[in-house]
């Protein structure tokens, strides 16, 4: 690489200690979480059977098109923060240098603790295997103890959370091994069976089967964010141009080959018209496979998973309010640090509202996320692209994307797609919430006295 490019690597990195195969670990660690145990029936709701394995077939198109936008964007710029810093650097020179970035900060105060909420919204839906008499007063009591434990285990420096998330993640992988492993089994003794039970009009195009298309890209988008994670601490892997596509592509292609076989193994023992009835389908699969003894012990790990999922997102999106604030990108007081060193008005207000997230209903919350984030992140990064190789050209891109810009528009034309059919409610949430967050930067930036749009910064 160029001299620029290498100053650039000095500028934004840390300690670069990350190779391929821990960035590739970082983006499994947060792709292998909680989602796929509690969206199996919604994804095949959203389309009436087995065919809802087309939306697993969409999402990953899109996610190898839209990992070419991160890989561009993370070569470019290797240092850390994500879409933060990609939106700070590649709009630097515009008038919205300022805004943009805000605007990402913003819709993540919103969609992190959603993301946060669903690990607990799960844990609840499988307490209930073991407590079905449970009523909404002891889910909710449930759901706030989880997120004070969360918070009180987060409340530490980070040498000692680290060896938590070891032990946490070591119970995460057990899970999803016992339920591919004993899928595999039980197909190669007895066949596919219900996976292949089609109902009538399965594949017939219509304006119905588009919307639960897009249903289903929805959730299963859900299921595959974090194929990108390595790029949030991008300052700290080595040879960032090589590794980080690598890791994004063999991240998106890996998950969706564990996702789909767990799809579809799962629907192989349990059939789909009783599997969209259930709130704790994997039980009931192991269940069906080995008894309730074996469904009791799958429980277990698979509260352990929904818990050890919780916990690193939370920490992750802690950060990233703190270091915008720190750069001052966003509100002063989520860089406040500790005696301990670790920005605690961050955590507590991102940790308060993952508790209030977990409280409202689970598709909402999915469906809530990504309206959210679509607009302000995935759409914004794709056009930061274009500007990145139209005005700045001062900016070296070790890696551009294949076959430019066809994955890119494809990557727009999903993420589009997926917005508008997820109704009107959801649209107007993310729309919402972009509004919300223009309306806020202008209060910010007026009370500190400073215009709204300040004259753009030289390349």
């Amino acid at each position: 690489m160029s001299d620029q490019h290498q100053q650039i690597k000095k500028k934004y990195g840390l300690v670069r200690g990350l190779g391929l195969f821990e960035a590739i670990a970082v983006n499994m660690a947060n792709l292998v979480g909680m989602g796929q145990f509690i969206t199996m029936p919604l994804i095949i709701a959203a389309m009436g059977g087995p065919q809802c394995m087309l939306g697993w077939l969409a999402g990953t198109v899109l996610s190898i098109c839209d990992g070419m936008v991160w890989s561009e964007l993370a070569t470019a710029m290797p240092g850390s923060g994500g879409t933060y810093l990609f939106l700070k650097e590649s709009f630097k020179t515009s008038r919205l240098g300022m805004l943009l970035p805000f605007l990402f900060i913003w819709q993540f105060i919103v969609s992190g603790p959603l993301e946060v909420g669903s690990c607990y919204i799960g844990f609840v839906q499988y307490m209930s295997y073991f407590f079905p008499s449970w009523g909404p007063w002891q889910n909710r009591i449930l759901t706030v103890a989880l997120g004070v434990l969360a918070i009180v285990l987060l409340y530490r420096q980070i040498h000692s959370i680290g060896r938590l998330m070891l032990l946490l993640w070591a119970g995460m992988l057990l899970t999803v091994g016992a339920v591919i492993g004993s899928g595999v089994i039980h197909m190669a003794h007895f066949g596919p069976g219900p996976a292949l039970d089609f109902p009538p009009g399965a594949l017939s195009f219509s304006m119905g089967f588009a919307l639960g298309l897009g249903r289903a890209m929805l959730i299963a988008m859900f299921d595959f964010l974090g194929y990108y994670s390595v790029c949030y601490v991008g300052g700290e892997v080595r040879n960032p141009e090589r590794v980080l596509p690598r890791a994004i592509f063999y991240s998106a292609i890996g998950v969706a080959l564990i996702y789909s076989v767990m799809n579809f193994s799962v629907m192989a023992v349990v059939p789909w018209r009783e599997a969209v009835q259930s709130k704790f389908i994997v039980s009931e699969y192991m269940e069906k496979l080995y008894g309730t003894r074996a469904a009791g012990v799958m429980t277990i790990l698979v509260l352990w998973t929904a818990f050890a999922a919780a916990v690193p997102v939370l920490l992750g999106y802690s950060r990233i309010p703190y270091a915008a604030a720190l750069d001052g990108y966003f509100f002063k007081p989520f860089a406040r640090l500790n005696a301990k060193q670790f920005p605690y008005v961050s955590l507590l207000v991102m940790g308060i509202l993952s508790i209030v997230a977990g409280l409202v209903n689970l598709e909402w919350v999915i469906s809530a996320m990504l309206t959210g984030r679509i607009l302000i992140q995935f759409i914004a990064q794709i056009f930061a692209v274009h500007y990145l190789r139209k005005y700045r050209t001062d900016i070296e891109r070790p890696f551009k994307g294949w076959l430019y810009p066809v994955p890119n528009a494809i990557a727009l034309l999903g993420w589009t797609y997926i917005f508008v059919t997820s109704g009107w409610g959801f649209m107007a949430f993310g729309v919402g919430t972009l509004g919300a967050g223009v309306l806020a930067f202008w209060l910010w930036r007026r009370g500190a006295g400073l215009p709204a749009f300040a004259a753009p910064e030289e390349a």
